[in-house]
């Protein structure tokens, strides 16, 4: 069973016909659970260095979505062909089926978001185990997500420097290096979202109209779901080093176009923050007018318009 669990079920020796001729793409089964198998795809160019590793969690609400949509193919590439080993995971999908999470419903979506940072952590730490394999550095592991896969990315990295009751896989002695998130927000339920540990220095994008992942708070005494705006905020009070990009007028589309669109940017925060240790705290607000808003749905509408 270890063996089935931990075993290569797909390797790809030929490239991707998306993809470069130097990039390889190989998939492993990183964990069993009751209801489903998980996997992940490692994209790399053929490099005998170690190299350090972007991991991605993709979005749709945790009730949609695959690791391997087309819309993240050239995110991935990109980095690849920059000396990076990137990751990109499945997780349990805990909305799939439920009804619209809201302050009072949130319950539902508090599971959610739990089983997939759980599922992140175990494959973070198939990654750490099998370092050397894979010829990776594990000094240098950043995360990034899209929208709940943006949340999962912060709530772990904030689960993990606070040692909450659910980190339960990765050690103390592990941190991840860097925080990406594509509209993200933190859940939390002890008020504003604070660290016993310092934050990896985190990049934000968020658009200031976004209806479906609050771009400031959504708050009902000390429970409430974070958004960049109020994290940066927050960092910024803290001097944790952070950038923020704050798209304006933009709705939920920022899950997305940033990463097709902002790519060396994102290659910039990674090289200044990650890996020269820059304590930068950076606010931009961006705005374009001839970028068209056309993700506008709320939460309500999103689930019911995608049950």
């Amino acid at each position: 069973m270890f063996k089935k669990l931990f075993s290569l079920v797909i390797l790809l020796s030929l490239c991707f016909s998306t993809f470069s001729t130097e990039i390889e793409k190989t998939t492993y089964t990183f964990a069993e659970r009751a209801d489903s198998t998980l996997q992940l795809d490692i994209y790399k160019a053929k490099d005998d260095v170690r190299q350090p590793v972007l991991m991605f969690v993709f979005g749709g609400g945790f009730a949609m979505g695959k690791r391997d949509d087309n819309s993240y193919l050239d995110y991935y590439r990109y980095f690849a062909e920059n000396g990076f080993t990137v990751v990109a995971i499945d997780y349990r999908l805990g909305l799939k089926g439920e009804k619209v999470p809201s302050v009072i419903n949130y319950k539902p979506l508090r599971k959610a978001i739990g089983i997939a940072v759980e599922d992140l952590y175990t494959a973070t730490d198939f990654l750490i185990k099998r370092a050397n394999e894979l010829q990776i550095d594990t000094s240098k592991i950043i995360i990034s997500g899209s929208s709940a896969g943006a949340i999962t990315v912060l709530q772990a990295d904030y689960e993990h420097r606070n040692k909450m009751a659910s980190d339960t896989i990765l050690s103390a002695e592990f941190q991840y290096a860097g925080i990406i998130s594509f509209a993200g927000a933190i859940f939390s339920s002890e008020g504003k979202p604070d660290y016993v540990i310092n934050p990896a220095p985190t990049l934000f994008f968020h658009g200031s109209a976004d209806r479906l992942v609050p771009y400031k708070q959504i708050r009902f005494l000390n429970l409430g779901m974070f958004g960049s705006y109020a994290l940066a905020k927050r960092f910024k009070a803290k001097n944790f080093p952070y950038l923020f990009y704050s798209m304006e007028n933009i709705g939920h589309d920022v899950a997305l176009y940033p990463m097709d669109k902002f790519q060396p940017e994102i290659l910039q925060f990674i090289r200044e923050y990650v890996f020269e240790k820059k304590p930068l705290m950076v606010d931009i607000n961006y705005f374009d007018p001839n970028q068209e808003s056309k993700y506008t749905l709320s939460a309500k509408h999103y689930y019911r318009h995608y049950k």
